[in-house]
């Protein structure tokens, strides 16, 4: 297991210090410190080490980067081939020129703050731009026009933005093999400005839009309804268009030899009808024995056909073709449901970036899909367990299924189709408990001065609706303590153990982006058990990063390093805890201001330099109870003995 560990961390590490290389000139990577230099977190990655002339690439993902890039310096940089900054914090907007930039062929700016109007701009008497894949979903764009200028694009991700109207342009896309708009605002007659539903176009995803009209059978055939989940008032099928003729007299004629045009037709009909069914009964053996012969032979080719289907995965996912097709993804609550992982493959277009949701770290890459009956799922390649036996895994998965509390993700099934272990989960339409602290719209402090830069004007009425919902739920005392008591119920059940062993399990990494809210915002910890995989973890060292996980909650502070941890110590054990608390936090009166001391004191107890000081997740139930008897009533609470209570009490 030590070994394992060692290579597998050693691979982990070298993964990501090759993705944070800057393969650029010297020159080139003035200017990239200059597009960045009213950007909190940035730091210039090291070249790599080896010399690469083959152009320029940027990619920094998910480094907590906040600010607004200088767009224009970037665009300077004349060989800048690559560009990933998407899992950021960076906000404004972008500015057309910069898409002019002469090299640019791949743009990820997923998962970000970015909005306003999309323009992309060529240049007078230049070429057209060279952009093969475009992601910038999850961001907050409501219009685009000039997509006609990105010819050669391939691949283009709008989804979850604000787009009003389908964006100007985007009929001209004639390369287009990938086409995600789903999650938006559009409105209007389907199809119409929308690149051909021909061979080039593979994939297609519109839903939870507000288009009208009809969508023709072979469209529907060919992307799967799961296209068109909840996008206007569409109809499926094909409409059929009658001629009729004006005139009386034209009329009666055409009735007369349309009868004996029917009469005609009824007897040579008889005739065809009974020479026709002696010869298909004959040869409905042959064919029936040729089909059977036949069976086994798709059998064995169905698998070779699914893998053109994906044409060329990205280097990071090349294990997806070399993998079985044909294994069978085991689901625990659907044991007669027949899928396999090519049908995983499918649903994630080849495992690709415009699936994924995240990049892994600890856990693994994570990726978004649809299976049959409208199943959504959440797909978890879990790279600690990819030197593991099989039936080792197997083991471990239905030990994990096992775990079922309300405050917990569920395991829903697995599938093993190699080395990888594919964990499959239930997707949580609110995301997890970090973007609803500290993104847009649950962490604007005041959605009455959003402007239009912001918010397109159709449709913008319910957009701001639904953020001040947002800012009520997360910014209401009674919802923050509902969630803490969720989370801490959760960990006391994990460290309790379950029905038929003694053996608790530890989490490892409580972070809130491992926390998802349902729909009720009760929460869900995820990503639990991964600790036993890394031989790594303890109770006491949930214990303190819950204690951060509730001062985070309170403060609405994030990025909680030891010298945070100690301010907020020495805020509580100085009785000065009020001026920590989040200015967006609304509370009514003066007892709820107590509560909310009294919480940031639990996280206190909970973050003792001393592990032996720290309460145990059961007494830390017990504590979050009773500072607010009456919503601690929600299922799946362990009991507490007040004795056990008031000891950990001593401790403040």
């Amino acid at each position: 297991m030590e070994l394992f560990t060692f290579f597998f961390v050693h691979g982990l590490l070298l993964l990501l210090s090759r993705r944070a290389a800057c393969a650029c000139g010297p020159s080139d990577r003035e200017l990239i410190a200059l597009a960045f230099r009213s950007v909190s977190g940035f730091q210039l990655p090291p070249p790599p080490p080896a010399a690469d002339d083959t152009g320029c690439f940027l990619r920094l993902p998910s480094r907590n980067l906040s600010g607004t890039v200088s767009w224009m310096y970037l665009r300077n940089v004349s060989a800048l081939r690559a560009l990933d900054l998407s899992g950021n914090a960076l906000h404004g907007s972008v500015p057309g020129g910069f898409w002019s930039a002469p090299a640019l062929l791949d743009v990820n700016l997923a998962a970000n703050r970015l909005g306003g109007a999309l323009r992309f701009e060529i240049p007078a008497g230049g070429p057209l731009l060279p952009l093969r894949s475009l992601n910038l979903s999850g961001n907050r764009f409501t219009s685009a026009a000039g997509l006609a200028a990105l010819s050669r694009l391939e691949i283009l991700d709008l989804s979850h933005n604000g787009l009003g109207l389908v964006p100007l342009g985007l009929d001209k896309l004639r390369m287009l093999r990938h086409l995600d708009m789903s999650y938006n605002s559009m409105r209007g007659v389907f199809s119409e400005g929308f690149p051909s539903f021909g061979a080039r176009l593979d994939f297609l995803n519109v839903s939870y839009n507000n288009f009208t009209g009809v969508v023709q059978s072979e469209v529907v055939k060919k992307f799967g309804k799961s296209a068109f989940l909840k996008a206007g008032s569409l109809r499926f099928g094909s409409t059929a268009h009658v001629a009729r003729s004006s005139s009386p007299t034209t009329l009666a004629s055409h009735k007369k030899d349309t009868k004996l045009k029917r009469r005609r037709r009824v007897i040579r009909l008889g005739v065809i009808a009974g020479v026709a069914s002696v010869v298909v009964l004959a040869a409905f053996c042959c064919v029936l024995c040729i089909v059977l012969k036949k069976r086994k032979k798709r059998k064995d080719e169905w698998k070779w056909e699914e893998k053109e289907a994906v044409a060329a995965p990205p280097q990071e996912v090349r294990w997806v073709v070399e993998a079985k097709w044909s294994a069978p993804v085991v689901l625990f609550e659907k044991p007669l449901m027949e899928t396999t992982f090519g049908d995983l493959v499918k649903a994630t277009s080849g495992f690709g970036k415009e699936s994924q949701l995240a990049e892994g770290g600890r856990s693994g890459p994570a990726y978004r899909a649809v299976l049959a009956g409208d199943m959504h799922v959440v797909i978890r390649v879990v790279e600690a367990a990819r030197e593991a036996e099989e039936r080792d895994a197997v083991a471990s998965f239905h030990e994990l299924a096992r775990l079922r509390h309300p405050n917990l993700l569920p395991l829903l099934g697995y599938c093993i189709p190699g080395e990888e272990k594919l964990a499959l989960y239930e997707y949580m339409d609110r995301g997890d408990l970090h973007r609803w602290l500290h993104e847009l719209p649950a962490g604007q402090p005041n959605v009455e001065d959003w402007t239009s830069d912001t918010w397109d004007q159709q449709g913008g009425e319910e957009r701001r609706e639904a953020a001040k919902s947002a800012v009520a739920e997360v910014g209401d005392w009674p919802t923050r303590h509902r969630i803490a008591l969720g989370i801490a119920r959760a960990l006391a059940f994990l460290h309790q153990g379950w029905v038929g062993t003694t053996r608790g399990v530890i989490h490892g990494h409580l972070v809130p982006a491992n926390v998802l809210l349902g729909n009720d915002l009760e929460p869900r910890v995820a990503d639990f058990g991964g600790a036993a995989a890394g031989n790594a973890g303890t109770a006491e060292g949930d214990v303190y990063d819950f204690g951060i996980l509730v001062m985070e909650l309170m403060t609405g502070m994030e990025g909680w390093s030891e010298e945070a941890v100690s301010w907020a110590r020495g805020l509580v054990r100085t009785g000065r805890a009020a001026e920590a608390v989040d200015p967006r936090l609304r509370v009514a009166g003066p007892e709820e201001e107590k509560e909310v001391v009294e919480c940031l004191r639990v996280g206190y107890l909970c973050t003792a330099p001393s592990p032996d000081k720290r309460p145990t997740m059961q007494q830390v139930v017990g504590l979050l109870k009773d500072i607010r008897p009456s919503s601690s009533s929600s299922p799946g609470g362990g009991a507490t003995t007040s004795s056990a209570i008031s000891s950990s009490r001593k401790q403040r």
